[in-house]
């Protein structure tokens, strides 16, 4: 088979490492790619939102499954544009039309969704910029902190949580008046701000049937101890050893199936991953936000775990029999780390040289994000630049391989959290002490 990724980040690279291993795997491409998947595909210089270019491509090479990455075209339609086109009909293509891609890009309308089908979610109200001073006025009464959300999609940093009345209303203004986040915060949603650990549960659903895949805790905040601004995800943690047998029943009966049903019953034909980005509150799960596709770094700690051949996973998801795919998960736990560029999520450089990427052992899978190769040498190419993903006999062990490794990459102003994981250890101990 011949296969398509769309993307050029972390998650791409993951999933190009974990297709290329397939003995169904023909030919493999990425488009835009990065350094790191020009090590196991070939890289096209196709932007993911170039669709009449990407269809243009996969007529001439043969393309029988295109794998989508990230959010952005997914929200633009890009599925939409493959079903309306008959010359492309042949092509499984993976990743949920625009209405299913709501989930994600508005969160007014993951917000309504939730609501109707009864799913465990923070209160919110939404407002735009003709209901400011309502919205203000809202405020006033709103326990803090307070969470503000742009509606549409802000590259995981349109989340705002304040700390008073005041600075909940300088927010509300700077998102709705001055467009803080562009037209993603055109519409703001004010939430109820929920105690409690956050996890993130992941499905790929055929349209008919889903599989339920390993679970993992990702680390927003670009500082330790989880503070300052929040990133696109500096590192990530799996299994979650919060997350018992019990729980998880939780969020299957209370969340997913819920997410599922409600999806058919809005006649969404939703192919694709689901995202559940979740708290666990006094031992319950809410629902903090909907993805319509993998978490990056969440996806370098998840499928590393995955010992199924992930293209017939995919072929499974392309002929809706994913029902007939039993999931087969290692007992090892998986930790990544992302290396930053400094001034990340600010202003960042980029062209700085990669060194010690040799000096690597096997013990640590390097998963490129924001890279790029130039006359055998690899380059910063963005704020979040590679993952170091370790597999471990628990997480602690895992977290030694990642930050040994972290220690032997180098460029001028690298920066990467070393406190990643450290908070679950104290439930991995508690699990450890109730076998013996």
């Amino acid at each position: 088979m011949n296969i398509l990724i769309l993307g050029s980040g972390g998650r791409e690279h993951t999933f190009a490492w974990k297709i290329a291993q397939s003995p169904l795997c023909d030919q493999l491409f990425v488009a835009p790619g990065n350094a790191g998947t020009s090590t196991v595909a070939t890289n096209v210089e196709i932007d993911v939102l170039e669709f009449e270019k990407i269809a243009a491509f996969c007529l001439s090479h043969q393309i029988d499954i295109v794998l989508v990455g990230p959010e952005v075209p997914l929200v633009a339609g890009i599925v939409d544009f493959f079903e309306s086109n008959t010359l492309l009909s042949s092509i499984a293509i993976i990743g949920p039309n625009k209405q299913g891609a709501q989930l994600e890009g508005s969160k007014d309308f993951s917000k309504q969704f939730m609501n109707k089908y009864g799913i465990p979610t923070a209160s919110s109200r939404t407002f735009d910029f003709t209901q400011l001073e309502e919205g203000i006025a809202y405020l006033e009464t709103h326990p803090t902190p307070i969470v503000l959300k742009a509606d549409g999609l802000a590259a995981g940093k349109g989340v705002i949580i304040t700390s008073s009345v005041e600075e909940a209303k300088a927010t509300l203004t700077e998102m709705l008046a001055e467009k803080k986040f562009g037209e993603a915060s055109a519409k703001v949603v004010v939430e109820q701000f929920l105690d409690g650990i956050e996890l993130s549960v992941f499905t790929l659903s055929d349209g008919e049937n889903y599989l339920l895949l390993p679970e993992a805790k990702d680390y927003k905040r670009i500082g330790e101890g989880d503070t300052g601004l929040n990133t696109g995800g500096m590192g990530a943690v799996s299994p979650v050893p919060f997350a018992d047998e019990s729980f998880m029943q939780k969020v299957t009966e209370q969340i997913i199936l819920p997410t599922i049903n409600g999806l058919k019953a809005e006649n969404i034909n939703y192919v694709g991953f689901i995202f559940f980005g979740l708290i666990n509150v006094g031992g319950n799960p809410y629902v903090i936000e909907y993805n319509a596709r993998m978490g990056d770094p969440e996806t370098e700690v998840v499928i590393p775990r995955i010992e199924n051949d992930f293209v017939e996973i995919l072929k499974a998801v392309a002929h809706k029999q994913l029902d007939k795919i039993t999931i087969s998960t290692t007992a090892q736990s998986a930790t990544t780390l992302m290396l930053v560029a400094g001034g990340y999520p600010g202003e960042y450089n980029k062209g700085d040289e990669i060194l010690g990427l040799d000096n690597i052992s096997k013990d640590t899978l390097v998963f490129h994000a924001g890279t790029k190769k130039e006359a055998h040498k690899t380059f910063t190419n963005g704020g979040r630049v590679m993952a170091l993903t370790s597999l471990g006999n628990n997480i602690s062990d895992a977290l030694q391989k990642s930050n040994r490794a972290a220690e032997l990459i180098q460029w001028k102003n690298k920066y990467y959290r070393r406190d990643i994981g450290k908070d679950v250890l104290r439930f991995e101990k508690i699990e450890a002490e109730k076998e013996q």
